[in-house]
C-alpha cells in the first residue's frame, strides 16, 4: 500500500494534507503531538481536529510523536518498509513572538526536528517527494526596506519595482533581522535545499506566505485571519500593532497549498524553493481585512491600536507564484479572498452556535 507521511498533521496543513491524500487512497501516517496547545494555549490544541481524522478518514494512523526524537523518528520510518511514496513536513513552532520566549524549544522543534526527518527519509525513502512548509520570514525584514509608498488603507510595493508583482525567490536571505522564528526556519529551510542538491533527495521547499482556511485554530501570536474572525464573530477584543493598520498580506487557502503540493509530488525537483502564497490577488491590509469580515459578520470588531509594531513584522509582503506557476502549469489559485473570508466567518458563526446550544 502507498504511505504518505504528514507531520503536523492536526493542524491547518497537515490535516488538509491528511483528507486529501487519504481520498486518493494513501494510507495517510501523521505525527502530531499537539505542540500547539503548549506554544499557545488551550483554544490553539489540534486534539479535537485529530480525533476526527481518527474518526472519519479512511486508513489514517496517528502517531503521537515529537519530531525531536531522533530514534523514534527513524523508527517510524523504517517500520514502513519500502512503502512511503511520500513525507509532508508541516510541523513546527509558527510565531516569531513566542519564538524569543525559548529559542531552545523553538530551534530544535524548527531546524533540529526537520534534520531527524531528512535523514529518516534518507535512510529509509531516499526516492520519494519530501515537501517542507518554510515562511516568508526566512527573509527577514528585507521586504521592509523596498521603497514603500502609503495609501489610504494598505502599504503597497512603489509601481515599477521588480518586486512590485510579488516578493520572488531571488530576494536575499542575507544581511536582515530575521526574528528567531526565521533563524531557526531558515536553518530548516537551507538544510531541506542541501539534502536535495548534495544528497539527490526529491525535496522541495515551500516559502509560505499566510495560509489560512476552516481547519486554522488561530491565535492572536499566529494565524491572521482566523483569529481575526474568531474575536470578530465571539466579540473579543483585537490588537492591531503598528503601520497604522495598513501592513499587507497575501492569503492562499490550504487546498490550494494540498494541491502545489500534489503537484510537485508527481514531478519533484530537487532542492527547488517556492514562495508560496495567495499572490497579488489575494494580498490584503489589516484594515481593509477588518471591514470585509465586519459586514460579512454583521458586526463591528472590537480592536484598538498599538502603536509599535511587533518585531520582524513585514509592512507589505505578496508573494510572487510566477515560478511555480511556470514549473507546475497545471496548478492555480482556486480560492479567492472573498471567498476564503466567507467560509471562515460561516464557520466560525456555525461553531459558536454549536458552543452555545
Amino acid at each position: 500500500m502507498r504511505k504518505i507521511i504528514v507531520t503536523g498533521s492536526a493542524g491547518l496543513i497537515g490535516s488538509e494534507s491528511a483528507r486529501h491524500f487519504a481520498a486518493e487512497n494513501y494510507h495517510v501516517i501523521g505525527i502530531d503531538n499537539d505542540m500547539r496547545s503548549q506554544f499557545f494555549g488551550p483554544e490553539a490544541s489540534t486534539q479535537k481536529t485529530r480525533d476526527e481524522l481518527v474518526r472519519t478518514v479512511r486508513d489514517y494512523e496517528h502517531h503521537d510523536l515529537d519530531i525531536r526524537d531522533a530514534d523514534k523518528v527513524m523508527a517510524l520510518f523504517r517500520a514502513q518498509g519500502n512503502e512511503i511514496a511520500a513525507v509532508i513536513h508541516t510541523a513546527a513552532q509558527p510565531s516569531h513572538d513566542w519564538a524569543a520566549r525559548d529559542p531552545q524549544t523553538d530551534f530544535t522543534v524548527n531546524a533540529n526536528g526537520t534534520l531527524n526527518l531528512l535523514e529518516a527519509a534518507r535512510a529509509c525513502c531516499p526516492e520519494a517527494p519530501f515537501v517542507f512548509t518554510s515562511t516568508n520570514k526566512v527573509y527577514g525584514d528585507t521586504p521592509n526596506r523596498l521603497p514603500l509608498r502609503e495609501l489610504p488603507l494598505r502599504w503597497e510595493i512603489e509601481p515599477g519595482h521588480e518586486y512590485e508583482p510579488g516578493i520572488s525567490e531571488t530576494m536575499s536571505i542575507d544581511y536582515t533581522k530575521h526574528s528567531l522564528f526565521g533563524a531557526s526556519k531558515a536553518a530548516a529551510d537551507i538544510l531541506v535545499q542541501e539534502y536535495g542538491r548534495y544528497f539527490g533527495l526529491n525535496v522541495g521547499v515551500f516559502r509560505g506566505g499566510c495560509f489560512t482556511g476552516p481547519s486554522h485554530s488561530g491565535v492572536e501570536l499566529h494565524g491572521f485571519l482566523s483569529y481575526l474572525v474568531k474575536a470578530t464573530v465571539t466579540g473579543k477584543k483585537y490588537s492591531v500593532f503598528g503601520y497604522e493598520g495598513k501592513q499587507v498580506r497575501d492569503n492562499i487557502h490550504s487546498h490550494d497549498v494540498i494541491r502545489a503540493v500534489e503537484e510537485f509530488a508527481a514531478n519533484p525537483r530537487p532542492g527547488e524553493v517556492y514562495n508560496m502564497g495567495g499572490g497579488r490577488e489575494n494580498s490584503v491590509s489589516m484594515l481593509e481585512a477588518i471591514s470585509k469580515i465586519e459586514k460579512l459578520a454583521g458586526r463591528h470588531l472590537d480592536w484598538h491600536y498599538i502603536e509599535k509594531p511587533r518585531r520582524g513584522d513585514h509592512i507589505c509582503y505578496i508573494s510572487n507564484l510566477g515560478k511555480f506557476k511556470k514549473h507546475y502549469p497545471n496548478w492555480q489559485l482556486t480560492h479567492k479572498l472573498d471567498a476564503i473570508l466567507e467560509e471562515l466567518v460561516t464557520r466560525e458563526q456555525a461553531r459558536q452556535q454549536r458552543v452555545s446550544a
